[in-house]
């Protein structure tokens, strides 16, 4: 069998090497390379980096990575914190080529639940178990107390979303106002009237004899964890929802299921596909090319280099050309996989 990249031995060994570093401190890493991060919006605890050079004798260089961007406006997190200036800048372009739509991914998550529940399935929602599940619960709680959706088993089935949900409910000074309002209030705003979070092989076995629940569960794109489960149980009965709330990669099983496959292979056998496949573009946690576009309307003036990063073919071509439409002194470049830029 093939050799793992790395060990738990390995990932415990290398947490002896990290340090924690807060927004806004600059801290010089190497002799005349100084390092700040700035709040990206994306998930908890994601950061823009700002690498500062100061060479004697030279002007200095600043390089920026945008990291993956957030959104505008969407729960929990607040909105990616802008850069004033950069010498050099990589930028993401996971969705350079789209924009995610005007329809609010709240209302859309509202009716697919309400078609699930109409038809006595349950709805299977594959998460990513960082900040996709915590949006997630935050948008079914105030639901339930619009009276938009019915009561029902909420199952959070994963141990990672589950081990990192309280830290979205600690780290008040990473939360946008109405977070913070919620929290300061004594609210729960992570948690719905029946939220059963789940640790144990047999309690996330027990949920195959709920017939109208909620499940969240990761892996977001199912190439593994306890969602492969719930989809071998639950993909071949019609009254059943597999609803997607996150991006997709090429190859992967949740890519096969929105482009239609008839069966999928899940832990060597073939699952035939009759239930409902449904997908939500809005909540991706990642901005899209409009977004990407209005955290660039930070910068001062126009980096004297760009290069388009994180993204497939189409979108890096897209993003390319409309960071070059924003105007004079815009442009951008494609970087190529292994390639050496001087600075």
């Amino acid at each position: 069998p093939a050799r793992p990249l790395y060990t738990e031995d390995d990932a415990r060994r290398s947490l002896q090497q990290l340090d924690g570093i807060g927004y806004h401190e600059r801290r010089e890493v190497f002799p005349g390379v100084w390092l700040t991060f700035r709040s990206a919006g994306h998930i908890l605890g994601s950061a823009t980096i700002q690498v500062d050079i100061e060479e004697p004798g030279k002007p200095p260089h600043r390089v920026v990575f945008s990291g993956d961007l957030g959104r505008y406006d969407a729960p929990v997190i607040p909105d990616p914190e802008p850069v004033p200036e950069a010498t050099t800048l990589l930028v993401e372009s996971t969705y350079g080529d789209r924009v995610h739509g005007e329809t609010s991914p709240k209302d859309a998550l509202c009716e697919a639940i309400n078609e699930a529940a109409e038809r006595g399935g349950a709805i299977v929602i594959p998460s990513f178990a960082i900040e996709r599940a915590q949006d997630l619960l935050y948008h079914l709680r105030e639901l339930e107390n619009e009276n938009r959706i019915p009561i029902m088993p909420v199952y959070l089935d994963s141990p990672m979303a589950v081990d990192a949900t309280p830290f979205y409910t600690r780290h008040v000074e990473e939360h946008d106002e109405a977070m913070k309002a919620l929290v300061d209030g004594g609210k729960k705003p992570l948690l719905t009237r029946r939220s059963l979070f789940t640790r144990s092989r047999k309690d996330s076995m027990a949920i195959n004899d709920q017939r109208r629940c909620i499940i969240i569960s990761a892996s977001g794109m199912v190439t593994g964890g306890r969602i492969l489960h719930h989809l071998k149980h639950r993909l071949p009965q019609a009254h059943n929802t597999v609803l997607f709330v996150g991006y997709q990669a090429e190859g992967t099983r949740g890519r096969s299921l929105l482009d239609g496959a008839k069966e999928v292979k899940i832990h060597g056998q073939y699952v035939p596909v009759a239930a409902q496949i449904r997908v939500i573009r809005g909540f991706s946690a990642h901005a899209d090319s409009n977004e990407v576009l209005r955290w660039l309307d930070g910068f001062a003036g126009p980096p004297q280099r760009v290069f388009c990063v994180h993204g497939e073919g189409k979108s890096l071509d897209a993003m390319k050309a409309k960071i070059e439409s924003k105007g004079p002194g815009w442009s951008a470049q494609i970087a190529a996989y292994t390639e050496k830029v001087e600075l």
